[in-house]
């Protein structure tokens, strides 16, 4: 099967990048259109990273 690799790499960047914002630096609080904002790229990323493969995502 291939890969496409610069969906993998795009989809963890956006896991990466929402997770530290979900979590915040130094825990500080995080407002809430930047949690949200932080979601939706977290659902993006896995979505990105699922159907990066040939086939039927899961």
């Amino acid at each position: 099967m291939a890969t496409d690799t610069r969906k993998v790499m795009l989809g963890a960047l956006l896991l990466l990048v929402s997770t530290v914002l979900i979590l915040g630096p130094l825990g500080l609080p995080v407002p809430t259109v930047a949690a949200g904002v932080a979601a939706l790229g977290l659902a993006a990323g896995a979505l990105l990273v699922g159907t990066s493969e040939d086939g039927r995502p899961v």
